[in-house]
């Protein structure tokens, strides 16, 4: 795998978890006023699986193929030009870009530094070890 590209569970129709599958995409690079973010864990709600299945935000995005997923948490690789409020190494956590496609379920999300906050000091988080397939 190469620095330009990463992994994601994307669907191509709708469907039950069987429609979900592993790829190589590109890798997002953040514009100005973005941060890209090394997604850590990824919430799994409601309008996931009904979106998945051709309800939820399904009308929104337009139909597959896409990639799922609005909540996130991770840690800041990059900021775009204009970002002063975070930086690389920092925890984040958000729900960006909803209702449009944030595909929180890949390896890098961007999105704009304003939809991501960073966890408040009294709590820790160890991500835990990489479920991606091999």
């Amino acid at each position: 795998m190469s620095a330009d590209t990463m992994r994601a569970v994307v669907q191509d129709t709708f469907g039950g978890p069987e429609v979900l599958r592993v790829e190589q995409v590109a890798r997002p690079v953040p514009l100005p006023t973005e941060v890209l973010v090394r997604v850590h864990a990824a919430g799994i709600n409601p309008v996931d699986w009904k979106t998945r299945g051709g309800t939820g935000m399904a009308g929104v995005l337009g139909g597959p193929p896409f990639t799922l997923g609005w909540d996130v948490s991770g840690v800041v690789e990059e900021a775009g030009f204009g970002v002063t409020t975070l930086k690389a190494g920092d925890e984040v956590y958000g729900m960006p870009w909803f209702p449009r496609a944030a595909n929180a379920y890949s390896e890098y999300v961007t999105a704009p530094a304003r939809q991501f906050a960073r966890p408040p000091p009294s709590t820790t988080y160890t991500p835990p070890p990489c479920r991606w397939p091999r």
